[in-house]
């Protein structure tokens, strides 16, 4: 994340080049930037960067930011993003909650919606809750865009954020974390028609899950869903109006932030501690097929991390989140790091007490379960003091340079925790002759509604080359 990023001219990265313009112009804010500036921090051709920012100007994603005086010659002129060019969803699906926000292009929030959720009612209720929560977000803000663009039965006039590139074709080859099948995103390009039990493409045509296996690709040996048939039935049928609309009014994807364990590859639940009956479910391909837009799935605690990386939090760094559950996300040297199997971050469910209470993972002591039952009994310094006893292992094996908190529990108490944590680690720090404050310990930004947040970086962060932060 730190340093200058640097650009090459041949055509084969084009779109990288291209993300990293974008970024540019993202971090540039409304003052914008010059064309100038743009080559010398990308080390890209003065001439390279003019076809870049003209195709960027065209498709409605960069514009005039006025003009800025030279040291010598005409003022250079000054671009900035246009932010409302694109959106994406960022849902988190929580064990009894579901919050969404949609964020324009420069992760600012435009609209956020909150409503209770039961994720033990089944795949068929949760995920028709998902669309159409999903669906009520973006018209909050984006309903009057259709006849902007040409969507039948959505109002008149251009909804708020609903700009010029609504629709425009970006080229961003951007990592978004897997190989996927085929389409590509609103804003991108979003193709509705794509096959069910497969995601588009997300921006740039890099696709955000399973590997290209054809029409059933991460459906196979799902229990009590067979193949793309048992996908489109759990999921409602062969999709709605999102279909052909959440695209068209410049949606990019959706990205959706849920407890693990998962597959964050191809989109896939294992057994989320204490909802077994999700186990292998194909959440990512379900949701894509009714939605019509790239879909990317991965765990809160990731997609927390991801946004914490992407605003600007720089280094080596875990956020901890204690909600209904326990975990982490882990941002090594500015990327977050999911591990081989999205494994990496568990952090609930490491034991601290071999004799202790069972953790419906079906371990005993796991840290999860003993700072559940602390706060149970209404004891949130015991609570804080077992999560920095498990905070202060973590920080050992990894020496990362600092500990964010966050997650409902915490936010709705957080000095009691800051505490408690900060104490625990300072002495720690003290036994092994380190200052106090080593690893310093923060509240994350975000509040309740970060995982959400994050979940929407899961689409934005790859339009400019930050899939990992």
């Amino acid at each position: 994340m730190g340093g200058t990023a640097v650009g090459a001219n041949q055509l084969a990265v084009r779109s990288h080049n291209t993300a990293l313009v974008l970024d540019l112009l993202r971090t540039a804010g409304p003052d914008g930037i010059s064309r100038l500036e743009l080559a010398e921090r990308t080390g890209l051709t003065p001439q390279a960067v003019s076809k870049i920012t003209a195709r960027l100007r065209d498709e409605g994603l960069a514009t005039e930011a006025g003009r800025r005086a030279s040291t010598g010659g005409k003022p250079r002129t000054v671009l900035r993003l246009v932010p409302g060019a694109g959106h994406a969803v960022g849902v988190h699906l929580d064990r009894d909650e579901l919050r969404l926000v949609l964020a324009e292009l420069d992760g600012r929030v435009v609209g956020e919606r909150c409503v209770p959720l039961d994720l033990g009612a089944g795949a068929e209720a949760v995920v028709g809750t998902v669309v159409r929560e999903t669906e009520a977000v973006v018209d909050q803000v984006l309903g009057g865009a259709g006849a902007h663009t040409g969507a039948r039965g959505t109002g008149t006039g251009v909804g708020a954020g609903a700009g010029a590139g609504a629709g425009a074709q970006m080229d961003v080859g951007a990592h978004a974390g897997a190989e996927t099948a085929s389409g590509t995103a609103g804003g991108v390009r979003s193709r509705a028609e794509t096959a069910p039990g497969t995601a588009p493409v997300t921006a740039g045509g890099v696709r955000p899950g399973a590997a290209d296996t054809g029409a059933d690709a991460g459906v196979s040996g799902v229990s009590g869903v067979s193949g793309v048939a048992g996908v489109a039935g759990v999921a409602g049928g062969a999709g709605g109006r999102s279909r052909t609309l959440l695209g068209v009014l410049g949606v990019l994807g959706v990205g959706v932030a849920l407890p693990g364990p998962l597959d964050h590859v191809n989109g896939v639940l294992h057994r989320v501690t204490g909802y077994p009956e999700w186990d292998g479910f194909p959440l990512r391909d379900a949701l894509a097929w009714r939605l019509g837009v790239p879909v990317v799935v991965d765990k809160d605690t990731n997609a927390a991390a991801l946004g914490l990386a992407v605003g600007g939090e720089g280094g080596s760094f875990a956020y901890l989140h204690l909600g209904t559950g326990l975990g982490a996300g882990l941002v090594i040297g500015g990327s977050v790091h999911r591990g081989a199997r999205t494994g990496a971050g568990e952090f609930g469910h490491q034991v601290l007490q071999l004799d202790g209470p069972p953790c419906p993972c079906g371990n005993r002591g796991c840290v999860e379960a003993l700072c559940l039952a602390a706060m149970a009994r209404d004891d949130t310094a015991e609570a804080a003091r077992v999560l920095g006893t498990a905070a202060a292992n973590l920080a050992g094996l990894l020496d990362i340079d600092r500990l964010l908190l966050g997650g409902r529990t915490i936010t709705a108490s957080p000095e009691p925790f800051l505490r408690g944590v900060t104490s625990v680690l300072a002495v720690r720090a003290h036994r092994e002759g380190a200052p106090k404050d080593r690893v310093p310990v923060r509240l994350a930004p975000g509040g309740a509604r970060g995982v959400a947040e994050g979940a929407a970086q899961l689409l934005l962060g790859p339009v400019f080359g930050r899939a990992d932060g």
